[in-house]
């Protein structure tokens, strides 16, 4: 049976995407609006209405908007936008979160599709706090550098477009100073946090590529766990996942710097877990292609499992814009 597949918000970056890696499947039919037929209310709600998977990659208020919009039980949501991430009745689409996430996201009406800091905070630290590993209510802090294609539009132009009057030639820029990123909520609820982590993110001169990293000092943590104990509660989580891999301790010590774009083109998510024993320290790291995994490729993985086709379809090509 073929699927009417609606993106609204197609011309965006996480759009663009998405709808390249749909071209040419035979068991869809895409579905779309003129360039002109955007901004028409009553042509978008016909579209959604039409659908039977309608993906938004939209800004918040309009993905909200959009969901108020459809009036047809049948059709079936992947809300790419943070619009709904901790909302009740929506399930979380990240399928290596726990071991029934796939069949929950199978049997969505409403999936909404992680943040890229968050996702990759989440991997981290949800398998920790299940683990009592991370108390629910410790102090966490997440430092995160990511390129500038994860602020859309109106950044890639900040950065490549010399026109622009928001052009910059920064190397490197901290923001969200204000300590309220809007991913927060989204890591507290997912991580299992009682407290909102102290999240610092960052943006450098690149375009795709992401680094998150989770800081602990192991004698504050109860019963002072080993790094080896850290390692061993992400790998029993996602040993068998095609598209979350820990790295194993040997391997990682051998590792002196990380590249944030060495796994740009890919679905992958990659965890490390760095350890100085002598100073009771360890660095939880998660890289990840903010494009991919981080966005257009963890939408289009959801999709496959609500369509019940092969999970990786579609991801094995390069994910780059």
């Amino acid at each position: 049976m073929t699927a009417t597949i609606f993106i609204d918000g197609e011309a965006g970056t996480t759009g663009l995407q998405i709808r390249s890696r749909l071209q040419g499947r035979d068991d869809l039919r895409l579905i779309s609006l003129g360039d002109a037929e955007r901004k028409d209310v009553e042509r978008r709600r016909a579209r959604l209405n039409e659908a039977d998977i309608a993906i938004l990659c939209l800004p918040d208020d309009a993905s909200r908007e959009a969901v108020a919009m459809i009036e047809t039980d049948h059709v079936r949501v992947i809300d790419a936008s943070s619009a709904h991430r901790t909302a009740e009745g929506w399930i979380y689409g990240f399928p290596e979160f726990a071991p029934q996430q796939r069949d929950e996201i199978a049997r969505a009406r409403f999936v909404t599709n992680p943040g890229c800091y968050a996702i990759t905070s989440v991997a981290m630290l949800h398998p920790l706090t299940q683990a009592g590993l991370i108390p629910s209510d410790h102090p966490v802090t997440i430092n995160a550098v990511s390129g500038y294609s994860g602020g859309g539009k109106g950044l890639i132009a900040a950065f490549e477009d010399e026109t622009a009057e928001t052009y910059t030639t920064e190397a490197f820029r901290l923001y969200g100073l204000g300590l309220n990123h809007k991913h927060v909520p989204e890591i507290r609820r997912w991580a299992g946090l009682d407290r909102a982590p102290l999240f610092v993110p960052s943006v450098g001169r690149y375009r795709q590529g992401m680094l998150v990293s989770l800081p602990l000092q192991l004698d504050a943590l109860p019963g002072a766990p080993t790094p080896d104990a850290l390692y061993d509660a992400l790998a029993a989580r996602y040993g068998d996942e095609g598209y979350v891999e820990v790295l194993g301790p040997a391997e990682t010590a051998e590792i002196a710097t990380l590249d944030p774009e060495s796994l740009n083109g890919t679905n992958k998510l990659r965890l490390h877990v760095f350890a100085n024993e002598a100073a009771r320290q360890a660095l939880v790291v998660g890289l990840i292609d903010n494009l991919g995994k981080g966005a257009s490729g963890q939408a289009l993985q959801n999709l496959n499992i609500m369509l019940g086709a092969p999970e990786g379809r579609g991801l094995d090509a390069p994910l780059l814009l």
